[in-house]
């Protein structure tokens, strides 16, 4: 039996596949004071469903894979522990300057962003190491004692660690680590030549000291989450989720934490590349996964999902760089907890605020007070009260009626209906805005892709959202409620290892560079025997960071082989540059010799045969309704269908305006639409003819 979690903002996400291959779906409520409580709640409701006892069920596991937000979380909120920051003598400002960028260039009434780490825990450290790896300034080991015990002072709870050239030569990274390690035992650190062993300054320094001010944090976490699911009878093996979209053991992730980054977010590409294929053959496809506080848009084009080596925490220059490539998924404040307000110039305006889990949506009776869209849809008719969570919860309508007519309406001047759909309406043009971001604004067009539901909230305006983009299709998986950790449960366990090494086409250093990819590929061997010993096939994938001569950024060319050993090899890897650049900027300059200044293998291990997730009914309800009042905002209030969307039949068309509803969703049909549900389970929406 194996588990899926994702840790929402809002809902906490199991997925449950048993040993004959059926999949179940829980939500309960996440519990932000402690996520853990939120984890087990949701395990607690599921060994009720399956009639056993919490030990019992949990017993019977041999893998849970858990995606988080309790990272990034404690990052947005300031949270994470106090950290220092050693670097090399007089350069202290690299997390001060970055790397020079401004939104606004010549707005100057925008102030300088703050540095992860503050200046007065900024401790610059005699040595230097030149560019070969030579060593022109040994380390002064006597003052370094002395700045650690300032650290005692400080009551410093993490270091980073940061040096000139490390990656060439470590040398004096090493000692200090061995230094702290001796005099500021119990503290954790990170060196910057193991967790990112990258070119640029800036971009190593940062995910350095972030790393490093999340080990405290997450080890705590991830170590109680394993304490307290063995104390409730699990014996198998814990992953977490990272921002690559894969998987490690939470041993691991907690010794590197700034991998679980957004680990949740990221696993919705990896369900919505597999029902892209199985449910429309269309080899583009916008994910869209709206939960109770963000909404994420991601893309698959050609049957890849596109990474980003451009992760901010944050706005671009004002937030911070994680350094690391990552799955790209724009977030957005826009979800069913979202607060519908108006500002002083009469105008409405949709999140990002959010009521979250607590106090949650004025109609969850939690003490809510402003409007949410969650509240506006209760309004509309589009969610009945009765049967929130399969009937699990109960909401207020009243209160969700007063809130929207005293915050919006009166505001306004528009009657009680009319202000829940411009609420509605607001969030559907905000999370449109969001994916042609992603989609037209990089030469994309939504018209030619199938467009992914995902998330509780998604069926509330998915129709909408596909019918203003022109999208071909949109699909509503069965596990769409869950589509996160229904991803975490398709994904791979995976590893990164990277190294530097400048080189040139024209004059190629084989045996560094061999030497380079020979480690790579050991350090690839070592995983597989250690943490993918279990795995079912592995894949081992080489790329190379190239760029044309003096330009400044670098992309990922991937490598035949793990080995260059002719002239014949450094012409391919030249073409296949030429290529990629071509893909990504229209341009190439076949003449042109490349420059070589990193190399990077991925490992990829299989953990289960298929990705295929047949899902069952979880919550039994009596729901008997099939039609009631509902408005929709080009005919009115009408009487609309209700359907259930576990009793659909294949084939059997829907049309709007019609609300289909499950345990853990409401999917909205408009008028001009019309759904079915496929052989493999999933909802297929498209425009009427």
């Amino acid at each position: 039996m194996r588990f899926a979690v994702d840790t929402g903002g809002t809902f906490t996400d199991l997925v449950v596949e048993d040993d004959l291959g059926d999949v179940r779906l829980y939500k309960s409520a996440t519990t932000p004071e402690n996520p853990v409580k939120g984890v087990l709640d949701t395990l607690t409701l599921a060994a009720e469903d399956y009639n056993k006892s919490r030990k019992e069920f949990l017993g019977g596991g041999d893998l849970l894979i858990h995606g988080t937000t309790r990272a990034i979380n404690a990052i947005v909120t300031e949270n994470t522990a106090k950290t220092a920051f050693f670097t090399t003598m007089g350069h202290p400002d690299i997390l001060v300057f970055r790397e020079g960028g401004r939104i606004e260039p010549f707005d100057f009434s925008v102030t300088f962003p703050k540095p992860y780490v503050p200046r007065h825990l900024t401790y610059e450290v005699s040595e230097r190491i030149r560019y070969d790896g030579k060593v022109i300034e040994n380390l002064d080991e006597s003052k370094l004692i002395e700045q650690i015990k300032e650290l005692k002072e400080e009551k410093v709870e993490a270091v980073g660690v940061c040096l000139l050239w490390s990656i060439v030569n470590p040398i004096h990274e090493n000692r200090i680590g061995e230094l702290l390690l001796e005099h500021l035992p119990g503290i954790p650190f990170t060196l910057s030549h193991l967790i990112n062993p990258s070119l640029r300054e800036y971009r190593r320094a940062s995910s350095t000291v972030i790393d490093a001010s999340l080990k405290p944090l997450m080890e705590d976490y991830l170590g109680g989450l394993s304490t307290h699911l063995h104390e409730a009878g699990f014996l198998g093996r814990v992953l977490v989720v990272t921002t690559q979209g894969g998987a490690m053991d939470a041993e691991d992730m907690a010794g590197s934490p700034i991998h679980s980054i957004n680990s949740g977010p990221a696993m919705a590409p990896v369900a919505g590349r597999h029902y892209s294929n199985t449910d429309s053959g269309i080899d583009t496809a916008i994910i869209a996964d709206t939960g109770g506080t963000t909404f994420d848009v991601s893309l698959v084009r050609g049957g890849r999902i596109p990474w980003t080596r451009e992760t901010w925490i944050g706005q671009q220059y004002r937030g911070h760089m994680t350094g690391f490539p990552a799955v790209d998924v724009k977030s957005i404040g826009a979800g069913g907890g979202s607060i519908a307000w108006v500002d002083e110039g009469g105008l409405l305006h949709v999140g990002p605020q959010s009521a979250g889990a607590v106090p949650g949506p004025v109609s969850y009776g939690k003490g809510g007070k402003e409007p949410t869209v969650t509240d506006a849809a209760v309004v509309l008719g589009w969610i009945d009260p009765d049967y929130f969570l399969g009937g699990a919860m109960t909401l207020d309508k009243v209160a969700a009626e007063d809130a929207i007519q005293n915050y919006v309406g009166d505001k306004l001047g528009l009657d009680l209906h009319e202000s829940a759909f411009a609420i509605l309406t607001v969030a559907t043009e905000n999370m449109v805005h969001a994916i042609e971001d992603i989609t037209v604004n990089q030469g994309i067009d939504p018209r030619g892709a199938v467009l992914i539901g995902g998330g509780g909230a998604a069926g509330l305006n998915m129709v909408a959202i596909g019918a203003r983009l022109g999208c071909k299709q949109v699909i509503i998986p069965d596990t769409a409620a869950t589509l996160s950790a229904a991803g975490a449960l398709m994904s791979d366990l995976r590893a990164e290892f990277s190294a530097t090494l400048y080189c040139h086409t024209d004059d190629f250093s084989f045996n560094s560079v061999n030497e380079i990819l020979s480690d790579l590929e050991s350090r690839c061997i070592k995983f597989l025997d250690g943490p993918g010993a279990d795995s079912l096939e592995h894949t081992i994938e080489y790329t190379a960071e190239a760029r044309y001569p003096h330009q400044i950024w670098e992309i990922e060319v991937p490598l035949h082989q793990g080995k260059i050993e002719t002239q014949a090899d450094v012409e391919k890897l030249r073409k296949d540059f030429h290529r990629t650049h071509k893909e990504v900027f229209a341009i190439s300059d076949e003449t042109s010799e490349v420059e070589i200044v990193g190399w990077r293998a991925n490992v990829s291990c299989k953990l289960r045969e298929n990705t295929n997730l047949k899902v069952m009914e979880t919550i039994s309800g009596n729901k008997v309704e099939d039609n009631r009042k509902a408005f929709f905002g080009s005919v009115g209030l009408v009487d609309s269908n209700v359907y259930r969307f576990e009793d659909m039949k294949d084939n059997v068309r829907v049309v709007g305006p019609s609300i289909i509803e499950s345990s853990f969703t409401t999917i909205v049909v408009d008028p001009g639409s019309e759904a079915f549900r496929n052989t493999r389970g999933s909802l297929i929406c498209e425009q009427s003819s």
